[in-house]
């Protein structure tokens, strides 16, 4: 149990990089603060999607190499500490982002390198479930850290809403003169992800090097050439696990379609008032939470994928229902609905990963899980634009999420279900002692 613990506590920190920097807090104050004045033809909203998409472009050309040569060498605990410390000091790093225009540069570099290794780091954390797990649990302490995760943004978010920029400065009264409050959450949000971060480096354990000689002393380019190799052999011997990498990159794109487009149908499809999107975010993020959690239970009961293959179809029956429907009493039952189906889906994924993947090739795996989740990633937003510019309307847009999902789902059902316990694959010292 205490290892389970301390490596759900590592996700419930790791929330406030990606709710209050990324999506709630900080990217709002680069673009509509240090930006806002920015001179020229392209916007500061332009500059920080182009940061963002490289960013994107980087972790997909280096994560499963990042993740092969931490299995090689055993360096799992080591790389995810490296990178984690990175991204809790460029997160820091921010607080020296002041309201003015100049400093917008260096503003979106920080963020762009602190997303790369925020996202690298979770090669390695997610590899890390089969060390904290067993075969009969693995469904129920993914569901655990991925609730974790939910929860810890929420948590957190609201600390910093209500207690440094609601009003003016939040309840502490805080100078917003030069961008001062949202510079002390980004303070708060390292401090949150150090805090929270530490104990799994004492609580989980380093595994030996898993390779051979060969591939455990490479250099980085060489390590592509191994990689190169796995894959081929992955190809021979392990089909599966790459069906249902490039499955879940289509479903998990339209996954993160809902969040990304929520907000905006629910004010301009919905007729929900702009100032209660972030109540709707939190109540979603919290239905996300208690999806993931009770349906890692099912998990390890029904199988992985029968777990996604559930929520996604539910998921696309919801979405139907909303197409149709009216009004923001509608969106708050069916938009939540949506959401309870969001989380099961995203945890049980990563258990079929781990439990598909042979021991000592889990970040080597993961990192090709970013990747492919990375090449897709432009599918559900282009398929949102372009239903909305044929229909007319904002409404339409959730066809092109249904579309993607829909095919991810079509993808997944040609991968077979594994044994909730193959010791084949789940064997020998990466076993941990996680709840029974």
């Amino acid at each position: 149990m205490k290892k389970v613990i301390a490596w759900s506590l590592w996700d419930w920190g790791s929330a406030a990089f990606n709710a209050v920097i990324i999506t709630f807090v900080f990217s709002v104050y680069l673009v509509d603060g240090v930006g806002d004045d920015l001179p020229g033809p392209i916007s500061a909203s332009t500059w920080y999607g182009w940061a963002i998409g490289a960013g994107a472009f980087v972790i997909a050309i280096s994560a499963p190499a990042l993740g092969q040569r931490s299995d090689a060498r055993g360096r799992r605990k080591r790389t995810l500490a490296l990178l984690t410390g990175l991204v809790v000091t460029l997160t820091a790093a921010l607080f020296f982002v002041e309201d003015d225009y100049h400093y917008l540069w260096f503003g979106l570099l920080l963020v762009s390198v602190a997303s790369i290794a925020f996202e690298l780091a979770q090669v390695p954390y997610f590899a890390m479930l089969r060390q904290v797990s067993t075969p009969d649990n693995v469904g129920r302490i993914s569901g655990i850290g991925w609730a974790f995760g939910y929860l810890g943004g929420i948590v957190l978010l609201l600390i910093c809403y209500f207690g440094f920029i609601t009003g003016d400065g939040g309840i502490l009264g805080l100078s917003t003169d030069n961008g001062w409050n949202i510079r002390l959450v980004a303070l708060v949000a390292a401090a949150w992800f150090l805090v929270f971060a530490i104990p799994l480096f004492f609580a989980v354990p380093e595994l030996p090097a898993s390779a051979t000689p060969d591939s455990a002393d490479v250099g980085f380019i060489e390590s592509y050439r191994v990689l190169w190799r796995e894959l081929k052999a992955m190809w021979a011997g392990d089909r599966d696990v790459l069906r249902f990498l490039i499955a879940s990159a289509f479903y998990r794109d339209g996954l993160s379609g809902v969040f990304t487009f929520g907000g905006i149908l629910a004010v301009s499809v919905y007729g929900i008032d702009a100032a209660d999107v972030i109540l709707f975010a939190i109540a979603a993020n919290v239905v996300s939470a208690a999806g993931a959690w009770v349906a890692g239970y099912f998990d390890d009961s029904w199988g992985s994928r029968r777990v996604v293959v559930a929520s996604l179809v539910s998921m696309l029956v919801v979405a139907v229902v909303l197409l149709f429907v009216s009004g923001p009493l509608m969106f708050w039952i069916f938009g939540l609905a949506l959401c309870l189906f969001v989380g099961p889906a995203q945890a049980a994924s990563r258990t079929y990963l781990t439990r598909a993947t042979r021991t000592g090739k889990e970040g080597q795996n993961f990192g090709l899980y970013a990747m492919t989740g990375r090449a897709a990633s432009f599918m559900a937003p282009s398929l949102f634009g372009l239903f909305v510019l044929i229909g007319g309307a904002d409404r339409w847009g959730i066809l092109g999420i249904m579309i993607v999902l829909g095919i991810g789902l079509a993808l997944l059902l040609r991968v077979p279900e594994l044994a909730h316990a193959d010791d084949d694959r789940f064997s020998g010292e990466s076993h941990g002692d996680g709840v029974r």
